[in-house]
């Protein structure tokens, strides 16, 4: 797909794998709506990128349903079309399900599961008016092998890809791409500002970069694949762990005793700086 002058909506768009995408697709010449609650963050990204392309921003709570058609609305006004939308914008409370209120239990639904579908609902007649146009979610490998202590995280990115393979068959005829990048863990803030809470499984595995991750869906963007897992050898470990919950909890103490060693690195590295 060529990117140039087609207009791209990225929710989470004020950091960490929103920003990234972001700059990608300015790099690329596409016009951008980034996305997020909080309005200095995501002023700071578009002066950034506004010598690069056109930039406009939408602070908004992805939960709220009036903003959801606004923000179509605004895309429309600016730029005059919508092309793609990026499901980014994603909340962990971390914790097993005993132990994390109600309302962050809600919330992790809520944004991570109830405003991507929504989203992509109120996407789709814009979508339908161009001849190329996309949708990529941002899911996770929590999605494929659920472990303890995220288990309403990994429901709800669970829940996406499935809706999203769904909606790719529902739309398999019509010009809108749809996809998924379910990463492992990635080396930003969602997961290094909560570095105490993270559990060690998934520390134990190979992180990936923001940039990684963005690339990944601007690549899907145009490809033919529909359902990405990255690291691969992560996303073989994850599925073959949901197919065989003996062997997950069997290498389990092995992983946890090799991620508690990486905490522990990336404590003392915080520390150190």
């Amino acid at each position: 797909m060529i990117l140039r002058d087609k207009t791209v909506i990225v929710t989470g768009g004020s950091q960490g794998v929103g920003a990234a995408t972001a700059r990608l697709f300015a790099e690329a010449g596409a016009n951008l709506m980034l996305v997020a609650r909080g309005k200095k963050d995501l002023e700071a990204v578009a002066a950034e990128l506004r010598d690069k392309t056109r930039v406009e921003i939408f602070p908004m709570d992805v939960t709220d349903p009036e903003a959801c058609v606004d923000v179509f609305k605004k895309a429309v006004f600016e730029f005059g079309r919508v092309d793609i939308l990026v499901n980014n914008a994603g909340y962990h409370a971390r914790g097993d399900v005993v132990d994390v209120e109600t309302t962050d239990l809600a919330r992790i639904v809520d944004v991570n599961l109830r405003a991507p579908i929504m989203l992509s609902r109120l996407a789709l007649p814009y979508l339908r008016e161009q001849e190329e146009a996309a949708i990529v979610n941002v899911g996770s490998l929590k999605g494929f092998a659920p472990i303890p202590g995220s288990a309403t995280y990994a429901a709800t990115k669970a829940g996406l890809r499935s809706f999203t393979l769904a909606l790719a068959e529902e739309l398999r005829s019509s010009g809108v791409k749809i996809a998924i990048v379910s990463p492992g863990p990635v080396d930003t803030g969602f997961i290094m500002d909560d570095i105490e809470q993270t559990d060690e499984i998934t520390l134990s595995q190979p992180m990936s970069t923001a940039d990684e991750v963005a690339q990944t869906i601007l690549d899907l963007c145009g490809n033919r694949q529909e359902d990405v897992a990255m690291p691969w050898v992560t996303g073989v470990l994850a599925t073959v762990s949901y197919l065989s919950p003996w062997f997950s909890r069997k290498i389990r103490p092995v992983l946890q005793r090799k991620g508690a060693r990486v905490k522990a690195e990336i404590k003392a590295r915080n520390k150190a700086g």
